[in-house]
């Protein structure tokens, strides 16, 4: 989280701090680990740190603990795929009936 959002020379950057997407103050610096922890808790067993809103930033409030498939459902729509295969992926996700 710190490193996508702050570090320019890494992979992941553009998407996330490349886009504005920052983490909060109270997460930063010599007792962040702290404040992040006493925000958000121990991470569950198959979980990792997912935003609510993909848009926002890394924050108490825009954050959770989500599964993989929570966090596939919440991502940003890929460039070029088409909204039908989303459709399906969800629809698998969720197993459910294809609704087409």
């Amino acid at each position: 989280m710190l490193t996508r959002c702050g570090n320019p020379k890494f992979p992941a950057y553009p998407d996330y701090g490349g886009r504005g997407i920052t983490v909060c103050g109270r997460w930063k610096g010599p007792k962040g680990f702290e404040h992040f922890l006493a925000d958000m808790g121990e991470r569950p067993r198959g979980k990792t740190i997912d935003r609510k809103d993909v848009n926002g930033n890394y924050e108490p409030k825009n954050c959770r603990w989500a599964t993989k498939h929570v966090q596939r459902i919440n991502q940003r729509p890929r460039k070029g795929k088409p909204v039908q295969d989303m459709a399906a992926e969800m629809a698998e996700i969720l197993g459910i009936q294809e609704p087409f």
